[in-house]
């Protein structure tokens, strides 16, 4: 099936669909179980109804499987997309992990970027989505113990052999974007960014400057701000970011309500305010929303035709600063 036609925008040279499609949410573990046949369904309802980024990393899941349940769902429909994958989670055995710590319940996290180990992390990905290129590859996070140069000349080699098309970086600071770019040029900075929780300014700063695309991770607050999150089930991995503990979920969906209502008024649900909104931030971001429900996605993906007059983002400003979420839910 043909995709439908979004509007586009460019990440470093790269013309993707204003709105990707960020896969992590199919595998199980992550908001619970899903059954493969239900994740390839959604994936293929996001490239049907326009989404032409679709993001994976070989961290999601086990062993590969988010890679390998892209790979299967876009088979014959390669040349349809942008794959988007990172590395560094998959520390190969005998290998050190190099932990760092994170503001979720789990309290740190563990990669190795080390360039030794950049081609092989490459070649299990390009085996595990079943293709001969990555179009866009991110470092999953900073390695703690490795240069970032050092990291993106390993990338930057795969680019000379093409097997990588374009580099990325993911979870940086403005400071190690500025260091990338000088070995090689950065397509894309993938962040956090929503409502929910505010870009870090100086990295938008050094992105306009350096003319990176911003990928934003989580646009809808992990779900949240789609307006129907009201307590969660025993598997979902939300339960370790301390703003779904049950006190500070309760006290920040009375908060939101106001949000809940100026969607209502403008006829649109709140996921689709949430994005549109973040889409009149920049001209150069691309939120990656994922969901596993076809008729969501849809809907998530039409909030790139949703225009907002400049009086109403106003109003979502003024509203966003009342909003004040309670608890943290910030990864690093």
């Amino acid at each position: 099936m043909t995709n439908t036609l979004l509007p586009t925008r460019s990440l470093g040279g790269i013309n993707v669909s204003a709105i990707g499609f960020g896969a992590m949410v199919l595998s199980p573990g992550m908001y619970g179980e899903i059954d493969d046949s239900v994740a390839t369904a959604a994936l293929r309802s996001a490239m049907d109804a326009g989404a032409t980024l679709i993001d994976t990393s070989d961290g999601y899941g086990e062993d590969g499987h988010n890679e390998r349940l892209v790979g299967a769902a876009v088979r014959g429909r390669r040349d349809e997309v942008v794959l988007a994958t990172k590395f560094g989670f998959r520390v190969p055995p005998g290998a050190p992990a190099h932990t760092f710590p994170v503001k979720y319940a789990f309290e740190t996290l563990a990669v190795n970027a080390e360039p030794r180990f950049v081609r092989g992390y490459a070649e299990q990905s390009l085996s595990n989505l079943g293709t001969d290129r990555i179009d866009l590859y991110y470092p999953h996070f900073p390695d703690p113990t490795v240069p970032i140069e050092d990291t993106v000349g390993a990338v930057a080699e795969l680019i000379e052999d093409g097997l990588v098309l374009y580099l990325g970086l993911s979870n940086v600071t403005a400071a190690q974007l500025r260091r990338a770019h000088a070995v090689h040029p950065v397509a894309a900075v993938q962040t956090q960014w929503s409502m929910w929780q505010p870009i870090d300014e100086d990295l938008l700063t050094g992105a306009r400057e350096l003319g990176v695309g911003i990928v934003a991770w989580s646009p809808l607050g992990s779900g949240f701000l789609t307006g129907n999150v009201r307590e969660l089930g025993e598997d979902d991995f939300r339960r370790n970011i301390p703003r779904f503990s049950a006190e500070h979920l309760a006290a920040n969906y009375d908060r939101y309500a106001p949000i809940r209502a100026l969607a209502a008024e403008l006829d649109i649900t709140a996921a689709q305010l949430a994005l549109a909104w973040l889409l009149h931030q920049d001209p150069a971001v691309v939120p990656i929303p994922g969901s596993r429900t076809p008729a969501h996605i849809e809907e998530n993906l039409h909030a790139a035709r949703i225009g907002l007059h400049p009086d109403t983002v106003a109003r979502i400003g003024t509203a966003l600063l009342e909003f004040a979420p309670s608890g943290t839910a910030r990864l690093l």
